[in-house]
């Protein structure tokens, strides 16, 4: 057979299992003799179909082929006469004897005959070599270990133990493209072909009128999967469909032709760019999304120069991205420092800064006046209030409406790219666009009245290498000017006001995307053959598009009308959504804005923060309320480095975050002469990234996160120089410079905000997990007597929000039922047995065991929807997959991981190393990995993909400790960092190495062993309880001891007076505010802890000046740096 027919079994194979043939899957393996499948071999010899298992033999190899190939059959023969021995079935024995092994009679007599003896015995045991052979079990698991070692050593088994690597339904996308190369070659082809059969190939009948409608994308329904067979969730047919999870997914960038649409001219008035015969429709037709699972993109001819470049190098299917991903970047590279508080008079509606002097800033205001800012000097250099520059070129109703209206607002500033135009929209017909010679000051270039009503956003374009202007407004047009105010293009199609423009380049088609309030995002080219695509944007209301600053990727956020926010990236290729980022927790008044940067963050503003993610992982990376006072839904952008960061504040300024580099950039530019803004020319020599513009030989201040001299980000976020405006605050203000450093420690009540959960204390049971729900509303408590308690808070007016708080008592909630939710404990000895529990991402159910079957429970009901996994083994831990909720790994007493599918009630795989029961799981998405922890003190690394193991080490426990002790394991929001927790340390590990980058052990103010230990939301904190009551606030970063809570805060007082230890077992961080926690005690009760209102956290950053503290060496904070790594 050909190496390509030889593939072609793979395919099919691949085909075969991901629509379950599962009999067909294993006959076309064995007749083809490609694959080997262990696992399937496995599975027949543990259950004893030893028919099936020679018969499955049989495919790749024959008794007499070689002496592996001997020994494999003659094993499995004797392991069946065995058992028909053991079970007293003396006549199957003999047939056995006779009819399978007499063939090795001939290779060796002398043990025919001693098999054969064994007939004589009451019990074959009674044979000295058989004397230690246990029950059926346990020697089939024996006998399939020297079977592997057998078959992996013959010969006739190489290269075919490991099957391919292949993205999913790899068969189905080569049908995929070979019908797009078919349609490709239609004369005359249909924007709906009708796709009946894969038997021949496609052709379209010629059309039934004059002109032939352009032809499309869209669904072949014929080729879809049957109906009878389950979907394949993420990983569908023809390709799959996009987001899977996100039912406002679209399945494809274009298809399904809307009739409606079928011609949309759109109105060229001058049209002075020729537009090269090649730009072609880039998304030919409207559409909406269909409801057939599997979706298939066709281009016409015209269209495939235009589509290869509009798409990545690769086809989305054969994207890949590396496993092991070595972070670059670490959350210092965001700018979360305040620097300064800057006033601009009135509210700010819209921000640029400069592309190359990265401190300039342009800012438009509610009051129609624009301003330049030099934000390093704190200086606003140039202002423009609103006026009209010529009233008698203006339209009769934009006169009228200038009269009698409101006041004109700024809708949008922006740079052109190379920084020497300034363009303005209004709010009322106007555009303005200014001359910017780098001499502080703005030149009057070009007033037009653009659009009847508002002007809702403008942006530049270079179509052909002309520099032009491109806006949308109330009366649903797009259009596009030149420099000189003539109309060259307008775009008409979208059905109600355009609310944004994103023109965008691949590279010589040019091209721009629009976003109507409608929720209907369109596509256009320059040129007269209308919108190319038609589909709904998430929300169906606002939307913004942008771009990564290189431009390879796409994402949008927008609001619906009833608040819901959607931040999201897309697949250019194919229309689809490629991911929806989490984060969101609000109903917002208003249109959540956004911005991107570096190439890596997204940042958009929600209820009075500033919140981040890595562009790579949808939950959220971490927030910022920069120190109060933001809009509610704050305007935000980056400068170009991403260094600095200009955010809206509710008392008509702006704040300026920045990290470390945009901090150096500030100083340096603090000079009278500020030589930065003599010329564009001379500022684009002097352009340096990060680093001192007049230093002849700067000094590389970037210090590497394990360094005990790594700066902290108050030592360069002050401004030395007196002020008379507000005074600049950094994210540790309230240190005071001129006092050391000081251990914060709560140990008065009174210090803090607590509040014990009511009919929580029992005495007989103590709480050994403990969840908040995912909305932050409520607590979850499992006891060690299998009982789940839930308590909620409620929105009223002491708690407006209805989230969890210390200041309000919750509820002890039930349903009207008063049904408990009590875990299968029959037959289980409560003192050994170990609870677990994981709850659903949206909070409606919770999956529980405690030492019997997983029970699934409702959570509005607190009844019992199934239960499963009936030990022995019992299950010690829970973990849903991070994406696909009926996914759940679950750890096992006997030290396996079980990765089940609770939808098909199946164990998928068993993963097999650890020694000792498991007791924690945690997954990385970022790396594609499930991290293992035992009470053997052992990690294992997991892959996600083949659940195969990658790696596995030992703790470093400190000298003469015996590895043992429940050991946890929990990510960082980044998914990179690990957070490792045992009886004897805390360890930060770099996740893709298994390094370990920072460990802390008990000691001075905290020496007793640590009971628990989690990361708070947003990573910045760890929360860890320790065996003598004390809690400990840590710096997540360095691991340094930031605040100690005395034991006095969590027990009562019977506890604090009592003969019996009280102590927190576990900890909880409350999944939207990081300065709240919950602690579940030995003696039953739940405590939830955060700070007053008047400190608002816990203690202060232990500042890092060579590894010491307050002129000691600072070994209450960190005890062993050994083997730290960067973690970028």
């Amino acid at each position: 057979m050909t190496s390509l027919s030889r593939e072609l079994v793979f395919l099919i194979l691949q085909f075969l299992e991901e629509e379950k043939f599962k009999e067909s899957v294993h006959k076309l393996e064995k007749e083809s003799g490609f694959f080997f499948n262990m696992k399937y071999f496995e599975e027949k010899v543990q259950a004893g179909e030893w028919e099936e298992v020679e018969k499955y033999l049989s495919g790749f190899t024959k008794v007499d082929d070689n002496r592996y190939s001997m020994k494999i059959f003659f094993e499995i023969r004797k392991q069946k006469y065995l058992e028909a021995l053991d079970r007293q079935d003396k006549a199957k024995a003999v047939e056995i004897l006779v009819g399978d092994l007499k063939v090795f009679s001939t290779f060796n007599e002398e043990l025919y005959k001693e098999i054969t003896q064994l007939l004589t015995l009451n019990n074959f045991r009674e044979n000295e070599q058989l004397s230690k052979y246990g029950d059926t079990k346990t020697a089939r698991s024996i006998m399939l270990i020297e079977l592997k070692k057998l078959i992996e050593a013959n010969p006739l088994f190489r290269d075919k133990l490991v099957f391919p690597t292949l993205k999913s339904s790899r068969l189905r996308t080569l049908i995929n493209q070979s019908l797009n190369w078919q349609h490709q070659l239609c004369k005359n082809p249909r924007p709906n072909p009708d796709i009946k059969t894969l038997f021949t190939d496609h052709t379209c009948a010629p059309p039934n009128g004059p002109l032939a409608p352009t032809p499309v994308n869209l669904p072949i329904a014929a080729v879809a999967k049957p109906a009878a067979y389950t979907s394949l969730g993420a990983h569908g047919p023809f390709p799959p469909a996009a987001a899977t999870a996100n039912a406002n997914a679209l399945a494809g960038w274009m298809a399904n032709a809307s009739a409606s649409s079928s011609v949309q001219a759109a109105v060229v008035t001058a049209s002075t760019i020729p537009v090269p015969q090649n730009q072609v429709s880039i998304l030919k037709r409207p559409r909406t999304p269909p409801a057939t699972p599997g979706m298939v993109d066709y281009q016409s001819a015209d269209h495939e120069q235009l589509m290869k470049r509009l798409r990545p190098g690769h086809p989305v299917e054969e994207v890949s991205y590396p496993l092991a991903r070595q972070a670059s970047w670490s959350l210092d590279d965001l700018p979360r420092t305040v620097t300064m508080t800057l006033h601009q008079g009135s509210s700010v509606t819209s921000m640029d800064f400069h592309p190359s002097h990265h401190t300039l800033l342009l800012v438009g205001s509610n009051n129609g006046e624009i301003a330049l800012w030099e934000v390093s000097l704190r200086e606003k250099l140039v202002s423009k209030p609103f006026t009209i520059w010529d009233m008698s070129k203006c339209s009769l109703p934009f006169q009228a409406a200038a009269v009698k209206d409101a006041p004109i607002s700024v809708s949008r500033v922006t740079w052109s790219p190379d920084g020497s135009f300034v363009g303005v929209a209004f709010t009322k017909h106007l555009i303005h666009l200014y001359t910017y010679t780098g001499s502080n000051e703005l030149a009057q270039r070009m007033e037009v009245d653009a659009h009847v009503g508002g002007v809702n956003d403008l942006a530049f374009a270079h179509p052909n290498k002309q520099p032009c202007i491109v806006t949308c407004g109330d009366d649903k047009l797009i259009k596009v000017w030149d420099t000189k105010g003539r109309r060259l293009f307008t775009f008409e199609g979208h059905e109600a006001p355009v609310y944004s423009i994103c023109p965008h380049h691949k590279e010589n088609i040019q091209f721009i995307f629009s976003t109507a309030i409608d929720g209907k995002i369109k596509a256009w080219l320059y040129d007269n053959m209308g919108s190319r695509v038609d589909y709904d944007a998430p929300g169906h209301w606002c939307t913004t598009m942008l771009y990564s600053a290189d431009g390879s990727r796409l994402f949008s956020c927008g609001t619906s009308k009833d608040g819901d926010s959607f931040l999201v990236e897309w697949n250019e290729s194919e229309g689809a959504i490629k991911r929806t980022y989490n984060g969101f927790r609000k109903k917002s008044a208003g249109v959540v804005q956004f911005d991107t940067t570096q190439n890596r963050f997204l940042a958009a503003g929600e209820d009075g923060q500033v919140k981040f993610w890595d562009m790579d992982n949808v939950n959220l990376l971490t927030s910022t309320d920069a120190d109060g006072g933001l809009q509610a839904l704050p305007r935000m952008r980056f400068n170009k480095e991403g260094n600095i960061l200009a955010v809206t504040t509710m008392d008509n300024g702006f704040k300026i975050l920045a990290n470390a580099t945009g901090l150096r950039s500030l100083k340096t530019t603090e000079t009278p002469a500020f030589e930065a803004l003599r010329s564009p020319i001379e500022s684009a020599a002097i352009k340096v990234s990060g680093s001192s513009t007049v230093n002849a030989s700067p000094v590389n201040c970037k210090v590497e996160r394990s360094s005990p001299v790594r700066p902290s980000p108050i030592l360069n976020g002050v401004d030395p120089m007196g002020r008379s405006i507000e005074k600049p605050r950094t994210v540790e203000d309230g240190i005071d410079r001129a006092k050391p450093w000081q251990l914060s420690e709560i140990l008065d009540p009174v210090q803090c905000q607590s509040v014990t959960m009511p009919d929580s204390t029992d005495s007989f049971s103590k709480v050994v997990r403990l969840l908040y729900t995912n909305s932050g509303a409520g607590i979850l408590a499992l006891a060690s007597n299998g009982i789940q308690k839930l308590w909620k808070w409620a929105r009223n007016e002491q708690n407006p929000t209805g989230k969890a708080t210390a200041s309000v008592v919750p509820q002890h909630w039930q349903p009207n039922s008063g049904l408990l939710m009590t875990n299968d404990i029959s037959g289980v000895n409560l003192e050994e047995a170990v609870p677990c529990i994981a709850l659903s991402k949206n909070d409606s159910y919770v999956m529980s065991a405690c030492g019997g079957k997983v029970s699934l429970f409702n959570m509005m009901t607190f009844k019992v929807m199934t239960t499963f996994m009936t030990p022995p083994p019992a299950s010690t831990f829970l973990a849903f997959h991070p994406q696909d909720n009926n996914i759940i790994a679950i750890g096992m007493e006997d030290s396996t991981i079980h990765i089940y599918n609770v939808r098909v009630d199946e164990v998928k795989s068993k993963l097999k190393g650890h020694q000792k029961r498991i007791t924690g799981l945690a997954f990385s998405t970022n790396l594609n990995i499930l991290v293992s922890s035992g009470a053997d003190a052992h990690l294992f690394i997991w892959s996600i993909d083949t659940w195969e193991k990658r790696k596995s080490i030992p703790i470093q426990l400190p000298v003469g400790k015996s590895p043992v002790g429940d050991t946890r394991v929990q990510f960082h929001s980044d998914q990179l960092r690990l957070l490792v927790v045992h009886e004897t340390q805390l360890a930060v590990y770099d996740a893709s190495k298994m390094e370990r980058i920072r460990q802390w052990v008990p000691q001075d103010a905290l020496p007793a062993p640590i009971s628990y230990a989690a990361y708070s939301c947003n990573s910045q904190l760890i929360y860890a309880s320790f065996c003598d009551a004390n809690i400990g606030v840590f710096d997540a970063d360095s691991l340094r001891l930031r605040c100690r809570i005395a034991s006095s805060i969590c027990l009562s007082s019977p506890a604090l007076s009592g003969s019996q230890a009280v102590y927190p077992v576990v900890v909880a961080a409350h999944p939207l505010e990081p300065n709240q926690f919950a602690v579940g005690l030995t003696d039953g009760s739940v405590k939830v802890i955060e700070p007053t209102e008047s400190e608002g956290k816990w203690g202060s950053s232990p500042p890092m000046d060579n590894g010491i503290l307050n002129g000691r060496p600072a070994s209450s904070s960190t005890s062993n740096h050994t083997a730290d790594q960067a973690q970028r």
